[in-house]
């Protein structure tokens, strides 16, 4: 019998990448709740038609669907906006606007996996809904800098690109390209990095355009805000709220960025990696139509968001040694113990079990063995699990031995001391490398 092994492109957790991957949530919901963003959560699995009325029929070919017991056709959610937008539809005139939201999910999508991509991943989304100002796109964008800035990136190591996508509208008029191909030019200007110069071209040129005008285009950088048309003085705004905070530094003004997705309808941008040549490690925009497609038109509702997920931003952590550092620090407590009891006289098991007890109520980590075991291997067990302290019961009980694992040193304590004294060992070999570790 062949052994089983874990479906193709989907992945297991063992305690350290579940410490990493909790690290990288913390960090997330940290800095979500700092800027006013409080947590919703949508349902794992949706009717297929809200992601065929978001993006038509091709879409299921991503997904994983299936029928249930009733004959409905349903889908694993390969991503969190049209669910968003499915419930702030239903009940948007229950909360306040705008809504600041977000939240932290897997998704499935059935892709090819590759670096960087797999087809469950985690996101991290965050959105604002109810708010036509482009001030809610620069709170947005906040809150990226704010993530990259508390995952522990440095300033030098990657970029928030920027752009409208209305900005190509005077270019496809002056250009003389019809309306109705807008989103086919789009398409390609979302793949231009990422295809060769000889696919893009004959593109273009079906289009009624070149590669040479669209990479001239681009290259005006900043002088785009010198339009004037809705899209750069939106863009011109957005600078002055941005840099009144202090974070245009992190921004990088780039026509190219446009989203693949259809239903953005104006700001967008992504994070970019400048060292490593990953692909965006995050992105989002304006999807101001998408509230309203999902309700028939019943609820209008403007609305902006971007995600981040899991696999491109964990692989940038561990290759960045600032972000790894802090990664790093995170695990030395998560994945330690504050206490570790032993218990050298089977006789005063119940003693010392009353002990653990008092340790956990009292919020510290903290383990012992299960059976008996003789005293060097419960010490092995203690450092194998990093724990900081040793907490030794005893004949001579009720004194209890306390020992620093980290120090090597020790000290007498009675059961009414013992959560003072443990605590003040924690306190002394906090940033200390403990045996084990």
């Amino acid at each position: 019998m062949s052994r089983i092994k874990s479906v193709k492109g989907f992945r297991d957790f063992y305690p350290h990448e579940c410490a990493v991957r909790n690290h990288v949530f913390g960090t997330w919901r940290q800095a979500a709740r700092r800027c006013g963003f409080v947590e919703y959560e949508v349902p794992m699995v949706e009717s297929t038609d809200l992601y065929r009325r978001k993006s038509g029929d091709e879409i299921t070919r991503q997904l994983f669907c299936f029928e249930d017991k009733r004959g409905r056709e349903l889908s694993l959610r390969p991503e969190i906006t049209p669910s968003l937008a499915r419930m702030a539809a239903a009940r948007q005139r229950d909360f306040r606007k705008p809504l600041k939201w977000f939240e932290i999910g897997n998704c499935f999508r059935y892709e090819e996996p590759q670096r960087g991509r797999t087809r469950e991943f985690y996101q991290f989304n965050a959105d604002i809904l109810g708010e036509t100002d482009v001030a809610a796109d620069a709170e947005l964008i906040a809150l990226a800098i704010a993530t990259m800035v508390d995952l522990g990136f440095p300033d030098d190591a990657w970029t928030v690109r920027l752009s409208d996508r209305r900005l190509w509208d005077g270019f496809l008029r002056a250009q003389g390209v019809d309306a109705g191909h807008t989103a086919a030019f789009l398409q390609v200007i979302d793949k231009l990095e990422r295809v060769p110069a000889e696919v893009s071209e004959p593109q273009l040129q079906a289009l009624g355009t070149s590669l040479e005008a669209v990479r001239e285009f681009m290259g005006r950088g900043e002088s785009l805000l010198d339009a004037s048309d809705d899209s750069a003085a939106d863009l011109a705004r957005l600078r002055q709220l941005l840099d009144a905070r202090g974070l245009w530094k992190h921004v990088t003004l780039d026509a190219g960025i446009v989203r693949g997705l259809a239903y953005y309808t104006g700001v967008v941008f992504e994070v970019f990696d400048l060292v490593h040549g990953m692909r965006a490690v995050a992105g989002g925009g304006r999807y101001d139509g998408l509230c309203a497609l999902v309700s028939d038109g019943a609820v209008d509702l403007p609305a902006a968001g971007f995600a981040m997920g899991d696999v491109v931003i964990t692989d940038l952590i561990q290759a960045t040694p600032a972000a790894n550092a802090r990664l790093t620090a995170h695990l030395a407590t998560a994945l330690a113990l504050d206490a570790w009891v032993v218990i050298a006289d089977e006789a005063r098991r119940g003693a010392a079990l009353a002990l653990v007890e008092t340790l956990r109520n009292a919020g510290l980590a903290t383990d012992y063995s299960l059976v008996a075991a003789k005293v060097g291997r419960q010490f092995q067990s203690a450092e194998h699990a990093q724990a900081r302290a040793a907490v030794v019961v005893g004949g001579e009980y009720p004194s209890i031995t306390v020992k620093d694992l980290g120090r090597r040193s020790q000290q007498e304590t009675t059961p009414e001391n013992l959560v003072a004294t443990v605590r003040a060992v924690l306190a002394s070999t906090d940033g200390f490398h403990v045996a084990g570790g």
